[in-house]
Formats: structure tokens, C-alpha cells, sequence
């Protein structure tokens, strides 16, 4: 059932629309956003987006909002792989990101410059959107940020007072910290060797941490 699954997510992806723009379009300017859970990413990407004009793609956000939707094919999917503290396929998580691109694309062309935060999130992950993107996005560097386990826990129960998230709990927290670790600092590492990292101590304040992005941003235009 999973294979058939991913397989109609694969064949609806290579038929998409955003394949058909026009070529004078400009390529989507990509920076992956990842650290832990309760990092801050979401926050600092909201203040990069009202400084700088980034379109923020968060991809759990688009996995949540698709779990929501009535009459979803992947909802039940997706929720089991959240609730455990797992990666959903990487067919599923693409093309959501895929759809998003085209959609604020199709509305200004021009609004290309994109921030995909939690995302690529293990080795498949990254293998799907070389495969996917190869040629048709462009990844300007990795914006890394790196927080203590505890705080980054600290911040998540907080949150979870509100949130409403079924994963904003200490044991599913733990499950995702040690996935993080497992599956996503070895893609970090790989874009380190690179060069195309930018570590940012996300432990500080708000305004601290933001004040280090603005660098980065300022300097790379």
C-alpha cells in the first residue's frame, strides 16, 4: 500500500506544473534551515522573510497542514510517522515543497529566493531532491542552527502549552532530538565539507541570534 502510495506521489510530481513554466523564470535561490526541534528556526526565518523578502517553506508545517486536510490519501501516513518521532518518505515531503515553490512562483515570478526549513532531514532525503531538483533549484548554503538538547526541550514544552502539536512532548521530543542526531547532523556535516554551511549559536536570544543571521545575509546579498 506505501509503494503505491509513493509511487502516485512520484508520478503526480513529475507531472507537475512546475515543470511547464516558462524557462525565463528564474530558478528557485534555495537556503536549507536546520537544527534541532526548538531551535528557533521558524523564528528567525519569520524575521528573515519581513527583512529580506524570503518565501519560508517550513516542511513539517506543510506535512501537518496535509495530514489536516480533509480527504487527504497521506493524512493517516503522515501523522503516524510525526506521532513517532520518524522522517515521512521524502516522495510525500518534496512534493509539498514542489507545489509550494510553484504556487508562490506562479504569483510573482521574480519572488524566487526561498527558505526550506527542516529540510533535508536525513540521506534520503537529500538523494530526493538531488534527484528531483537537479538543475531546477539552486542551493545557496545551509543555515545551520546549533542549540543544546535540554534547551532545545525546554523551548518545545513551553511551546506545547499552546501549540496544540502532537509531537510537543517530552517523550516524542526525545524520539525526534535522537533522529535529529542520527539522520540529520551527518547532512550538516556533509554540506560543512562543502563549504556551504553557516553556524549560528541558537541558544541566545531572539535578537542575539538574529543579529548573526543579518550578517550572513547582509554579506552574501
Amino acid at each position: 500500500m506505501l509503494y503505491r502510495l509513493l509511487s502516485c506521489v512520484t508520478r503526480k510530481a513529475t507531472a507537475s506544473a512546475f515543470y511547464r513554466l516558462p524557462a525565463l523564470i528564474m530558478k528557485p535561490q534555495v537556503y536549507f534551515v536546520l537544527g534541532g526541534p526548538g531551535a528557533g528556526k521558524g523564528t528567525q526565518c519569520a524575521k528573515i522573510v519581513e527583512k529580506y523578502g524570503y518565501t519560508h517553506l517550513s516542511a513539517g508545517d506543510l506535512l501537518r497542514a496535509e495530514r489536516g486536510r480533509p480527504g487527504s490519501e497521506f493524512g493517516e501516513l503522515i501523522e503516524n510517522y510525526i506521532r513517532d518521532g520518524k522522517i515521512v518518505p521524502v516522495e510525500i515531503t518534496i512534493s509539498l515543497l514542489q507545489r509550494a515553490m510553484e504556487e508562490t512562483m506562479k504569483s510573482n515570478e521574480e519572488n524566487n529566493k526561498f527558505l526550506i526549513d527542516g529540510f533535508p532531514r536525513n540521506e534520503d532525503n537529500l538523494q530526493g531532491w538531488n534527484r528531483t531538483m537537479d538543475g531546477k533549484a539552486d542551493v545557496k548554503s545551509v543555515l545551520f542552527f546549533d542549540c543544546c538538547n535540554e534547551v532545545c526541550i525546554d523551548r518545545c514544552l513551553e511551546r506545547g502549552k499552546s501549540s496544540g502539536r502532537s509531537d510537543d512532548n517530552r517523550e516524542s521530543l526525545l524520539k525526534r532530538i535522537q533522529t535529529y542526531v542520527q539522520s540529520t547532523k551527518p547532512i550538516i556535516e556533509l554540506y560543512e565539507k562543502q563549504g556551504k554551511v553557516h553556524t549560528i549559536d541558537a541558544s541566545k536570544t531572539v535578537d542575539d541570534v538574529f543579529a548573526h543571521v543579518q550578517k550572513i545575509f547582509d554579506k552574501e546579498g
